[in-house]
């Protein structure tokens, strides 16, 4: 069984985005239902290219197991006592990719642009840091450009397009483009 994960850093913790107070805090299974909202609440665009299908309430199950067991670290972003974004630190030290973390994220449409997968990313990757990753990778399908941009802002880069790899919810197939970004220095 992995090692529990320590986070060192504080939540919950706020900041406003405009007018709108934002909370970052971590996943816990009591949050369940509410990331089923969440994900419910999606358009067709949003959800198809959902790694996981988190409408699915036996999926989330899984990922809160995930987290119990300390395979799985998520931050949440709370807007007026709603669910608004996650990101989540995927990591398996039992696995020969144990010094990697992979992450994902997902901010609601109107909270896009305002920072918040930003920071949502920036507290997981801090995390992978607490954690001594080597380093973290995003998978993301390469028609989404605003997303890779994003992550190449955020110091990623871009290690592999893999062509046709990932079906959307038509069944059409898109090839996937695989981020990462180092840690720590890994000459030293």
């Amino acid at each position: 069984m992995p090692q529990s994960i320590i986070i060192r850093r504080t939540y919950p913790w706020s900041e406003k985005s405009g007018e709108t107070k934002i909370t970052y805090r971590l996943m816990t299974p009591e949050d369940r239902d509410a990331i089923l909202e969440l994900a419910r609440g999606l358009d067709e665009s949003d959800a198809a290219f959902l790694r996981m299908d988190i409408t699915d309430p036996s999926v989330v199950d899984n990922w809160v197991r995930e987290i119990e067991i300390g395979r799985t670290v998520t931050v949440l972003a709370e807007a007026n006592d709603t669910i608004v974004g996650y990101a989540l630190l995927n990591h398996n030290e039992l696995t020969w990719s144990s010094h990697l973390g992979e992450i994902r994220v997902l901010v609601e449409r109107e909270f896009r642009r305002a920072g918040v997968g930003k920071r949502l990313i920036g507290e997981v990757y801090h995390i992978a840091k607490e954690m001594r990753l080597e380093r973290v990778i995003c998978h993301i399908p390469a028609t989404q450009s605003r997303v890779r941009d994003m992550f190449e802002r955020l110091g990623f880069r871009p290690d592999a397009v893999l062509r046709s790899w990932v079906k959307d919810k038509t069944g059409r197939k898109h090839d996937l483009l695989v981020m990462s970004r180092g840690l720590v220095d890994l000459d030293g």
